[in-house]
């Protein structure tokens, strides 16, 4: 079970998005997915139209008082855990809780049968994303092609360090997904190129084009799969699970 935290402490880079269409493309080539909102924004749990549906979310097993298999709501195909407005006071709230940031990898202990677990990350690099990074193998970064894609990326790679440091020496950066990738555009390919010089080989050879599509498809709950599976949106993202499994 590969457990994947999907984090970028910048916001509108795509992290929601490919969260919730990775694991829809995986779904569609037959695996089983989960999905963590664990961000208190909630974007992951709007987009996916759950919020009529939720009576237990990410923070009631963060604090224990309930179990990860009694909030997992199963929609078109995918496993999800919500999150609510509530979360946003999860670091006052667990605060004088010893051993804190190992919380969800003790949760998720009831989870099986799962091919992959992604967690969409809080902005914040506080206690829930801490939470994240202890419990993943790996982490996904996404990046917009555009100028500042890489500032305050240190932030977000020395906490990375750390967590691998002291707490979960297993914890590696294995994919930097491009994002709203236009190739007419120079400073796109311009930034395309300042990334891999920063990444390498972690930067998936697909990039997710800039596309109406996947901005839309929130406003209706569904992925791009069942919003508009010939979109350019729904083409990317297939082609970015497809690596995502070759890389496995």
């Amino acid at each position: 079970m590969k457990i994947i935290s999907v984090a970028n402490q910048k916001g509108g880079v795509g992290k929601t998005t490919s969260v919730i269409n990775m694991g829809a493309g995986l779904r569609s080539l037959g695996k089983r997915v989960l999905l963590i909102d664990l961000d208190p924004q909630s974007n992951l749990t709007y987009s996916l139209g759950l919020t009529q549906k939720i009576d237990k979310t990410v923070l009631d097993i963060l604090k224990g008082e309930a179990r990860a298999g009694e909030v997992v709501i199963y929609k078109d195909g995918l496993y999800i855990i919500p999150s609510s407005i509530n979360l946003s006071g999860a670091d006052i709230e667990l605060s004088t809780i010893t051993g804190r940031e190992l919380l969800l990898k003790e949760a998720l202990r009831d989870i099986k049968g799962m091919d992959y677990i992604f967690i969409d990350c809080s902005p914040s690099l506080g206690l829930l994303t801490l939470n994240a990074f202890t419990v993943a193998n790996e982490v996904y970064i996404p990046l917009q092609t555009e100028y500042l894609a890489l500032q305050g990326l240190n932030a977000l790679i020395k906490t990375i360090d750390l967590v691998k440091a002291r707490v979960n020496g297993n914890l590696n950066i294995t994919g930097v997904i491009a994002t709203r990738y236009d190739k007419r555009k120079l400073l796109n390919k311009e930034v395309v190129e300042a990334i891999k010089n920063k990444f390498k080989d972690k930067l998936f050879n697909t990039f997710i084009r800039d596309n109406i599509a996947l901005a839309e498809a929130p406003s209706f709950g569904q992925d791009i799969f069942t919003y508009r599976p010939n979109s350019n949106g729904a083409k990317d993202y297939l082609n970015l699970c497809k690596e995502i499994i070759e890389r496995s």
